[in-house]
């Protein structure tokens, strides 16, 4: 019953990351109990952010919450895991990280027994044929557990969130709540755009073009991409991403170090020389991230943090729904 009160509940938050997905669910109501990711610079960048924040350094396939006992019934255990591929399902069940780490969090529900569960990942693990193996996987754990759960697409530009970016959910919920869960609906439309998101930014170092440039840079940005940890430096995406921005006049090939200067010649049709990159602290507006939001590390490990992030103001929106529903 609800009595028109509401308390904060208490969460955990595996494979935490740059930290998007625990902010928008504090800003929810949500306090995390325990974060986990198993990359030492998005560990010092929670740290950074949330000092009182219990943020532990280890892989989630080696996490046992016997040796961690406030995550006990937690209200919420949520996870922004790696991007799960389509060739896990199908092809290489038992090799694939990422599917070992949503089998993990699955597997992690015997022991902490929260009161409901959040997945972020990529769309098509909600409709694609390819993954109703995994689909049939988490269905099977989760009935046997007691949980009802729902798989649903949200797009964060729906939420304030200046980029196209499409999130595939699961969330799922003791008992009968699952019926008082309501899938969030948009709150900001029309989409907001990259030129409005970044004008103050772009003119911050006295480029007087800012104005005409954010003229032009008139729709969302395309899905920001952290790519591999392992190889490359950064960049905004693959090749049709960077059509996109050229289009935007930015180079979307490489990461700035600085915003454009009151020197700086914009000239887009002269070719990547003529367009300015972003910088991180750029991306992370476009990801969702508050300006006082610190990203720890090198320029190539800040941008992969951000890149690889869940958009704190669909976290936000995602952690209400789920609050109410474990309210009501």
């Amino acid at each position: 019953m609800n009595t028109g009160t509401t308390r904060r509940l208490r969460s955990l938050d595996v494979c935490s990351g740059a930290g998007g997905l625990a902010l928008g669910l504090e800003q929810a109501g949500f306090d995390p109990v325990l974060l986990l990711d198993n990359r030492d610079v998005a560990c010092r960048t929670l740290r950074a952010n949330r000092p009182s924040w219990k943020v532990l350094e280890t892989n989630l396939l080696d996490f046992d919450p016997c040796e961690h006992t406030e995550t006990y019934d937690v209200d919420l255990l949520s996870a922004g895991l790696p991007r799960v591929k389509a060739t896990a399902a199908v092809a290489r069940r038992d090799s694939e990280a990422e599917l070992e780490l949503l089998r993990a969090t699955m597997l992690l529900l015997y022991g902490v027994q929260p009161r409901a569960l959040l997945v972020e990942n990529v769309p098509d693990l909600v409709t694609k044929p390819d993954y109703a193996p995994l689909r049939s996987f988490v269905a099977e754990e989760l009935s046997h557990l007691g949980y009802r759960h729902a798989w649903f697409v949200v797009n964060a530009a729906d939420f304030g969130v200046p980029q196209i970016r499409r999130q595939g959910i699961l969330v799922a919920f003791k008992g009968d709540l699952l019926d008082s869960f309501v899938v969030p609906t948009p709150t900001t439309l029309p989409h907001r755009t990259v030129g409005e998101a970044l004008l103050d930014s772009m003119s911050a170092g006295g480029w007087a073009e800012a104005p005409r440039w954010a003229a032009q840079a008139d729709q969302p940005a395309p899905t920001l991409v952290g790519g591999s940890w392992e190889r490359g430096g950064a960049d905004l995406g693959p090749t049709g991403s960077k059509r996109a921005w050229a289009r935007m006049g930015v180079d979307g090939a490489t990461v700035a170090d600085a915003v454009p200067g009151p020197d700086f010649r914009w000239a887009p049709e002269s070719g990547r020389t003529s367009m300015m990159p972003l910088t991180v602290a750029q991306a992370a507006i476009l990801q969702g991230f508050p300006p006082s939001w610190r990203i720890e590390g090198r320029k190539t490990a800040m941008y992969r943090q951000v890149g690889h992030a869940s958009p704190p103001p669909v976290g936000r929106a995602l952690g209400a729904a789920v609050m109410a529903a474990l309210q009501a």
